[in-house]
């Protein structure tokens, strides 16, 4: 990896932000979202992500149509997805809906694939829990073949079986680039490898060298199956301020709320200053000035091996100002630092 080749890119799980302290509407929200994407192309940022969500607060929801909406106000920033949950989305539907939008904007689609952290999608679309691990598997085989083959045959447990489909408008010959998202198993991590993927790594807390282990696992597998070397990126949480003491005062106001109500939710230890204070200096939260995200970025490129970085920068009431300041100190200010940085590394190596 060269330091320039180095990437940034921005996630978005469509969380509704406020305007002078007013809790913006949801359409409001969504059209937010495109001035975003429009903003963070003109910083020069490399992705806009967006997830996929069916709870209050959130409108990620029909993610397709939202990239197709700001592939239409951008020209060159790649679209993507972070996470789409392939275990309750049809294969074949979402084959049509990446292959419209890659078209439509001209190449720029990309797409991360994952079980779901988040479960409200399986009792919405009808499907059991008790499946999860076998819905992902076999409807990650069937969307890489319709990806990788111009004629489909095939059957499965899930859904009609397909006798020599071919689905138009075609995706560009071997598909467009898809990423396995991991959040923590091993068993996924080698799914990834196995069908040759990248490898988006979903870090939300605790020391991220932790998954190390996971890439190299990672790289061995990728060798063991015969592919070729594949990036590696990382998805976490942060805000970006001119000083560190704002940035950390502005996201522990909005975290700290969220969690607190993920913890009640999941039954997960409840936020603490100083288990954030803890996140932010050592763990998944990249918090602060330009300077200490850029040497916190670089210092997981190096542990991690990453050829990406994605910053989620939205959270719960985010004041819309706190959001596009992020966006602009990332492309501007926490890039160029980043690559300075990588670059002065790899003149020692």
């Amino acid at each position: 990896m060269t330091a320039t080749a180095f990437e940034l890119g921005l996630n978005s799980f469509g969380e509704v932000a406020t305007d002078g302290g007013r809790p913006m509407s949801d359409a409001e929200t969504v059209r937010l979202l495109i001035e975003e994407a429009q903003l963070a192309e003109a910083v020069g940022i490399a992705v806009f992500s967006v997830g996929e969500h069916y709870r209050a607060g959130h409108n990620d929801s029909a993610t397709p149509v939202l990239l197709a909406a700001i592939a239409t106000a951008t020209e060159r920033i790649r679209l993507g997805t972070s996470v789409t949950v392939l275990s309750t989305n049809d294969p074949v539907r979402l084959y049509h809906e990446f292959s419209t939008l890659d078209a439509a904007s001209n190449g720029r689609a990309q797409l991360v694939l994952g079980r779901a952290s988040a479960t409200e999608s399986f009792p919405l679309f009808g499907y059991d829990l008790a499946d999860y691990e076998e819905l992902f598997e076999e409807k990650l085989d069937l969307f890489m073949r319709l990806q990788r083959e111009e004629t489909v045959t095939w059957s499965g447990r899930f859904r009609p079986p397909l006798v020599e489909q071919q689905l138009r408008p075609r995706m560009p010959p071997g598909g467009i680039p898809t990423w396995i998202g991991v959040g923590g198993s091993p068993n996924s991590v080698v799914r990834a490898a196995r069908y040759g993927l990248p490898l988006m790594l979903a870090i939300i807390g605790g020391r991220p060298q932790r998954f190390a282990g996971h890439v190299e696992l990672y790289h061995r597998s990728l060798e063991q199956f015969g592919h070729a070397g594949q990036p590696v990126a990382q998805h976490s949480l942060g805000l970006i301020a001119e000083s560190d003491e704002e940035a950390i005062e502005t996201w522990w106001r909005y975290w700290q709320p969220v969690v607190a109500a993920l913890a009640e939710e999941r039954g997960f230890y409840k936020p603490t200053r100083e288990r954030y204070l803890a996140e932010v200096d050592q763990g998944a939260l990249f918090v602060g000035s330009p300077d200490t995200v850029a040497r916190k970025i670089v210092t997981m490129a190096r542990d991690l091996h990453l050829t990406r970085f994605d910053l989620k920068y939205d959270v719960m009431y985010l004041p819309r100002e706190a959001r596009a300041r992020t966006i602009e100190l990332l492309g501007r200010e926490v890039a160029p630092r980043v690559r300075e940085l990588l670059a002065k590394e790899l003149a020692h190596v």
